[in-house]
């Protein structure tokens, strides 16, 4: 049976043919989030219960599947070393580069060969993107059901301030949980989509964005449609878990425990959570943390203790704020509006600071929760062939070059360079009769080597043997609207010449991810398997239905021949409907179809003959033309 393509009013078939079921998803540090943009209208879809974040916390029973969610949050206390939360802080990092957190989580971190940190579970060990997949998964499923089919494309947010490594980590865990990743969006970007000044609010915003594990600082210039990101900057690892840790560290110091064990220490940090969110609301509000020995610790903390304690961690948001703004050549004067993203700027102690660093009250009109999300959504629509026109202009957020003789670095893009973008530059060689040139590409602002980080290393082999200096190689960066780089090499006289596509240091091996969606697409094909059958029983119980129907409305149309192939074409369907192979099924409902064809045909012929009953030729020309 055919199903017709529906058009919005006004919409073209082409157009509504070509656009896609897309969602914008935020993947946060402590929450989570999935939107969906129908009728120009975003919506941030919710579970049964009502619930819009999904805890971005998985836990890892020692047999069965991951629990995501709020479940596996009620599974902290008990079971802290297999309850995994804020891996967000994780993503792309080398366990030399949360080696300050270290100690405050509450499971074990383990190096993988100078790649990305691994999390040992009793004798398995899992990847902060397999993590981040297990929670991109549930907000997926969310998505299916509400609009009653898969998502066939995803926008993802990450931090400004999130390096390659980072952003094709993020990458990599959309690609695992099996959605087509549109686009890589910046925070900062979305929030102002979602703010809507693409439409009405043309002028110079800063969007601040402090969420559970990041830190993002956007200066975005709105004109003629035009969105640009002028400067970005922030802390990918600074956020309100800090917060979290900083409450707990001083409550478990004035508690007299030195070295808690880490049930202790993941009671203390939920503890501190609900201590900030209760000062979102009230002047003083009670820690409380139950100990082992059946005691508990209960101390009252104030607003402004609370603002104090944390002070040392806006004022590293004020550093990057100021330095976004020289970047982007303003002072907080010159700008029209300052926007608040993200779950911890709630607190009335960070909405303060803001007003202080700037000079200005904060625009807080959406939930700074829900802003980057139905952001996303905005931007998935756009991809998918919405109306909106808006052209995002974002940009890199850490420099990009190559190594030369010494150590040194030469940046061929900048940071703040708009993207998509790319560059191009001409080396030589160093040494006489030098037939290679070893490539080593690098990010990061030093101008050292040993001061940044390394991303990707490839050689160029086959030149021909030539005075030092006679050699010419092109070296060509290409960066797309993802912030995913490309490096090309070619030697000018040979036309010799060699690319590859970056992958960070900390990424996983293409092999890797493979095998991990060969492993999370074992269960999909048995879902798969029962969606099939249960399509085809349905199939074969309508086919029976109206075969039975047809056969008692004109059973003198029905030759002896024709209705034995049709019942014995029935009674195999029947039994075939009770199996578990749904394309034997497929095969039977076919099978009638052809038993019971002349049958049909001679109804056919029937219904139109009693139609045309009465009629004339000329009158069916005349209702013809």
């Amino acid at each position: 049976m055919s199903l017709l393509q529906i058009s919005e009013p006004g919409e073209s078939e082409a157009k509504a043919a070509c656009k896609k079921r897309v969602v914008g998803i935020d993947l946060g540090t402590t929450n989570s989030l999935v939107a969906h943009v129908a009728d120009a209208e975003t919506s941030i879809l919710r579970s049964e219960d009502g619930s819009a974040l999904v805890p971005s916390v998985v836990h890892y029973p020692e047999a069965g599947d991951p629990v995501v969610g709020a479940a596996a949050q009620a599974q902290a206390a008990d079971h802290p070393e297999r309850t995994l939360s804020s891996v967000k802080r994780l993503v792309g990092r080398s366990l030399a580069d949360v080696e300050a957190i270290r100690a405050l989580v509450p499971y074990e971190l383990v190096d993988d060969d100078g790649r990305m940190v691994r999390i040992r579970l009793g004798e398995r060990e899992v990847t902060p993107i397999e993590t981040s997949a297990e929670i991109l998964k549930s907000l997926l499923q969310r998505a299916e059901l509400a609009l009653g089919g898969a998502a066939e494309g995803a926008v993802i947010t990450v931090p400004a301030y999130f390096d390659d490594a980072q952003r094709q980590a993020t990458r990599d865990a959309g690609r695992l949980a099996g959605v087509e990743v549109l686009r890589l969006l910046a925070e900062p970007t979305a929030a102002a989509l979602a703010y809507g000044l693409d439409r009405n609010q043309e002028g110079t915003y800063a969007v601040y964005d402090l969420g559970g594990g990041t830190f993002d600082i956007s200066i975005l210039k709105l004109v003629d449609g035009v969105f640009e990101v002028k400067a970005t900057g922030g802390d990918s690892a600074l956020g309100g878990d800090d917060f979290d840790r900083e409450v707990a560290g001083r409550m478990l110091a004035e508690a007299g425990l030195e070295s808690p064990d880490r049930s202790t220490v993941r009671r203390a940090i939920d503890a501190a959570r609900a201590l900030k969110e209760q000062l979102s609301d009230g002047e003083s509000a009670a820690f409380r943390l139950d100990l082992a020995d059946g005691g508990a610790f209960e101390r009252q903390v104030t607003r402004a203790e609370f603002a104090e304690w944390i002070r040392p961690q806006l004022e590293i948001t004020a550093k990057a704020s100021r330095r976004a703004l020289k970047d982007a050549e303003l002072t907080a004067d010159a700008l029209d509006g300052v926007i608040l993203v993200g779950g911890s700027t709630r607190s009335p102690a960070v909405q303060a600071f803001v007003a202080e660093t700037f000079g200005r009250e904060p625009l807080c009109d959406l939930d700074p929760e829900f802003v980057v999300a139905m952001g996303a959504a905005a931007q998935a629509d756009m991809l998918a062939g919405g109306e909106s026109q808006i052209l995002l202009l974002d940009v890199i957020p850490l420099s990009l070059g190559i190594e030369t003789m010494g150590g040194v670095v030469e940046k061929l893009v900048h940071r703040n360079s708009t993207i998509p973008t790319g560059a191009k530059q001409t080396f030589t060689t160093y040494a006489d009769n030098q037939t290679g040139f070893d490539i080593h590409i690098v990010q990061g602002e030093r101008e050292t080597v040993d001061g940044c980080r390394s991303l990707a290393r490839f050689f160029l082999k086959g030149i021909p043997p030539m005075p030092a200096g006679m050699a010419r190689i092109e070296i060509t960066f290409v960066i797309d609207a993802d912030g995913i780089l490309q490096v090309g090499a070619r030697e000018e006289l040979t036309g010799i010449e060699n690319s590859i596509e970056v992958k960070p240091s900390y990424g996983l091996t293409d092999e890797e991810v493979e095998q991990m969606l060969i492993d999370s697409f074992d269960h999909a094909e048995e879902d798969l398997a029962a969606r099939n059958l249960q399509i085809e029983r349905v199939e074969a119980e309508r086919i029976l239905s109206a075969t039975r129907v047809a056969m008692e409305a004109d059973p003198e149309l029905l030759d002896d021949e024709v209705r034995v192939a049709t019942e014995t074409a029935m009674a195999e369907l029947e039994e075939l409907a009770r199996g578990t192979d749904h394309l034997a099924i497929r095969n039977a409902v076919e099978a009638l179809d052809l038993a019971s064809k002349p049958f049909a045909e001679k109804r056919m012929n029937r219904a139109i003959a009693l139609a045309m009953q009465g009629k004339t030729v000329s009158d069916v020309e005349e209702k013809v033309h």
